[in-house]
């Protein structure tokens, strides 16, 4: 069942934060852009570090101040599991994690955004062919046999920050067979929880989360001017297939790990 559209509440001073967003977010793809082009002939090393430039940018520029809790893994070939609120998630992650992320084939349409995702080498999947689906499994499975980080959205779908969703133990399948059994997994817990120094409560939630048939530039736009928003990160301890007994008991694993974290930081404990 479809969640209804949520209202966005009018803010006081939007005209300089979407002035302030547009301007940072123009110059840094001004700049980054041709060179993430360049990069890609010269050499494959270097992809990762425009985008996470990128999204570096984009979070300076609309607001948001990233708390980190826990040691985040580093290195090549690592499976980072995250819930998931907002289309602010990709830049609060992709500005802390080298990674590629995973998402929804019709993100490859949304016009600038879809161009830019496709440009950091997106891995699409096409949840309504399950053809396409392997295929999307097998890519993932390449990049991190590859030795290239990919971040994964179990749920699915964006949550509407109340609590956690169930994890789809289908979306883990990548990692199913050998070498799968040695990637390394990373539960990451993504929460919102301070606008302008205050608590973000229930009610303030429909202003960070991107639930229902909220349209993206709508949401986007009144985001721009909320203000400064506090974003916290909980890099649990890292895991593997293998020490679980097959991919369901490591999905339920990384989604009771990152609701728990959830809790605590939207708790503010």
């Amino acid at each position: 069942m479809t969640a209804p559209a949520v209202r966005l509440r009018p803010i006081r001073g939007r005209g300089f934060g979407r002035t302030r967003t547009f301007a940072g977010t123009g110059v840094a793809a001004a700049v980054l852009v041709p060179f993430e082009f360049a990069m890609q002939r010269l050499s494959r090393r270097s992809r990762p570090h425009l985008p996470w430039l990128f999204h570096r940018a984009l979070v300076r520029s609309l607001g948001i101040h990233i708390v980190i809790h826990g040691r985040q893994m580093r290195g090549g070939g690592i499976l980072y599991v995250a819930n998931h609120l907002s289309w602010a998630d990709i830049p609060v992650l992709g500005s802390r994690i080298l990674a590629a992320f995973v998402a929804k084939s019709e993100v490859a349409d949304w016009g600038p955004v879809g161009w830019l995702s496709t440009l950091a080498r997106t891995v699409y999947v096409d949840r309504d062919r399950r053809q396409a689906t392997g295929a999307a499994r097998n890519a993932i499975a390449d990049r991190l046999a590859a030795g290239e980080n990919v971040i994964l959205f179990p749920e699915g779908t964006n949550s509407d920050g109340i609590g956690i969703l169930p994890f789809k133990s289908a979306l883990f399948a990548a990692i199913e067979g050998a070498p799968g059994d040695d990637f390394a997994i990373q539960p990451v817990t993504l929460a919102y929880t301070r606008l302008n120094g205050m608590p973000i409560t229930r009610e303030r939630l429909p202003d960070i989360a991107w639930i229902g048939d909220t349209a993206l530039m709508p949401h986007l736009l009144a985001f721009m001017s909320l203000g400064k928003v506090r974003a916290e990160l909980i890099f649990h301890p890292t895991v593997r297939l293998g020490d679980f007994a097959d991919r369901k008991v490591l999905a339920r694993h990384c989604h009771d790990v990152i609701a728990n974290g959830y809790r605590q930081l939207m708790r503010g404990t």
